[in-house]
């Protein structure tokens, strides 16, 4: 079977890489430096597991820009473009999967159109009005920055916005892919799985948000926030997982998916989701306030990174305690190996990593490693497990 991905971040790639063990797929991009290292069989994300499968493993998979290449003989398109957040809509832009969409039925008409980008709830039955006939629908992805592929090779779950014939040729191909064959799967309607994606992404910043405001409490109070977490998780209903303080949650993902769910509530009666957005942002000041304490005329940022193993800084919350502090007149500086320019957001980006701790009067770090650790008393996180 020819099977067609659109999109090459996280999501397009790992699922290239997965079905591509038992089936010829073709990856399309517009970035040509990304293509080229596809074909040359290398990971242009940071996935340590994944570049070793793209180096080693048999796989029938190529990429390329040109969209005819991909479309024309698909039996399976797979849709994983961006949709970033639009704070003027305060809804998904889902301009590339609509455009996606389109050039996909115009060139392969009777295939299974898969759509993995997040969307906004009742997007998949617009889309459907809109392209009578067409068999499209959504499936959700539950993958971590870094660990997507093993995400996709071992699937909590697989969820199919579809309960007919198409659903369950989607489901069976993710877990064909799987190394893992005991995996729970749904089939459901499709407007359901996407309310299902920002409602479970939606529980998790609220878990996140939650101990972050325990850690505030805390620190506000001079208690141990680690005594306090560990005693609360006993509770065999709430667990040791999930539940170590950051600066925030942040990434790709629940930031804009929480603000997404918010606003698709409309008239229906809430106050949780608004809460939890709100919590967020009065982390980052509580944060902000408390380094500002510290009287620094210097803060030096070690990684804009949201989580460890991964090179992706897309609205990780430590840029949302930098803004704060530029805001406030500190001076700024940053370490992080994944940018390969001077300066970032009006900061001076400083790789040497002696000079940039010599610099800074004061360094913060969202997650703690061993680098970080040797800052001594100038290091200011609120990581305690030194994991995500």
């Amino acid at each position: 079977m020819k099977i067609a991905i659109a999109g090459t971040g996280y999501v397009g790639l790992s699922n290239a890489a997965v079905l591509a063990q038992h089936h010829q797929v073709v990856a399309l991009d517009i970035d040509q430096a990304k293509v080229d290292l596809i074909n040359e069989r290398r990971s242009p994300i940071v996935d340590p597991e994944l570049s070793h499968h793209l180096a080693t493993n048999h796989l029938d998979l190529r990429a390329t820009t040109d969209p005819a290449d991909a479309y024309d003989g698909a039996q399976v398109v797979v849709i994983a473009t961006p949709t970033d957040y639009d704070t003027e809509t305060n809804f998904f832009d889902t301009s590339t999967v609509e455009k996606v969409a389109t050039d996909v039925l115009a060139h392969a008409p009777g295939a299974t159109v898969v759509i993995k980008s997040t969307i906004p709830v009742g997007f998949t039955e617009r889309l459907r009005t809109e392209h009578p006939g067409a068999t499209i629908l959504f499936s959700p992805e539950f993958l971590r920055e870094g660990r997507a592929l093993h995400d996709n090779l071992h699937p909590s779950r697989i969820i199919v916005g579809d309960t007919g014939q198409a659903g369950r040729l989607v489901a069976d191909l993710l877990l064909e892919g799987a190394l893992d064959k005991d995996v729970p799967v749904l089939l459901t309607g499709s407007t359901e799985a996407e309310a299902i994606k920002l409602f479970a992404n939606t529980y998790l910043a609220m878990r996140v948000a939650y101990f972050n405001e325990l850690d505030t409490y805390a620190a506000t109070r001079g208690l141990d926030t680690k005594q306090i977490i560990e005693g609360v998780g006993l509770d065999p209903r709430i667990g040791a997982h999930y539940n170590n303080p950051s600066f925030g949650y942040g990434g790709y993902c629940l930031p804009k998916d929480t603000r997404q769910l918010l606003a698709n509530y409309g008239d229906v009666p809430q106050t949780l989701i608004t809460a939890i957005v709100d919590a967020n942002t009065t982390r980052m000041d509580f944060i902000t306030a408390d380094i500002l304490d510290r009287r620094p005329s210097t803060v030096g940022i070690y990684r804009l990174i949201m989580k460890a193993g991964s090179d992706n800084f897309r609205a990780s919350s430590i840029q949302g305690v930098m803004s704060r502090l530029q805001a406030r007149g500190v001076d700024i500086v940053i370490h992080e190996p994944a940018l390969d320019e001077a300066t970032f957001q009006g900061a001076t980006v400083v790789d040497d990593i002696a000079e940039f701790a010599q610099t800074a009067d004061v360094i913060i770090a969202n997650r703690l490693d061993d680098t970080a650790r040797s800052f001594g008393d100038k290091l200011y996180t609120r990581d305690l497990y030194g994991r995500d």
